[in-house]
């Protein structure tokens, strides 16, 4: 875990964010995590157009605030960052 860098900013893992805390998504919305399960991807209560319970990828959280009440950006893990890779090589194949 990465937790200071210059004094202010704070880093974990998508690994380290536990059941009830919150987050925010690469497309702006929040979220609540709702497991405290390992790897790419994550079960999270996500309030978008609607609120839904369902997986996210991990590699589209981008901060969170855990229970400390200080707030993170996320440092992904390589497995997460291939996953990534992997999600936008797909979404490249599938332009028309």
């Amino acid at each position: 875990m990465r937790t200071e860098l210059n004094g202010k900013l704070r880093y974990i893992t998508t690994n380290e964010i536990k059941k009830g805390d919150h987050f925010w998504l690469r497309n702006g919305w929040k979220a609540d995590m709702m497991d405290n399960m390992k790897g790419n991807t994550r079960v999270a209560k996500v309030y978008g157009f609607e609120t839904e319970c369902g997986s996210v990828y991990s590699h589209d959280i981008v901060a969170a605030r855990l229970a400390d009440g200080h707030f993170y950006l996320i440092d992904y893990t390589p497995s997460q960052l291939k996953c990534k890779e992997f999600a936008n090589s797909l979404s490249r194949r599938l332009v028309i």
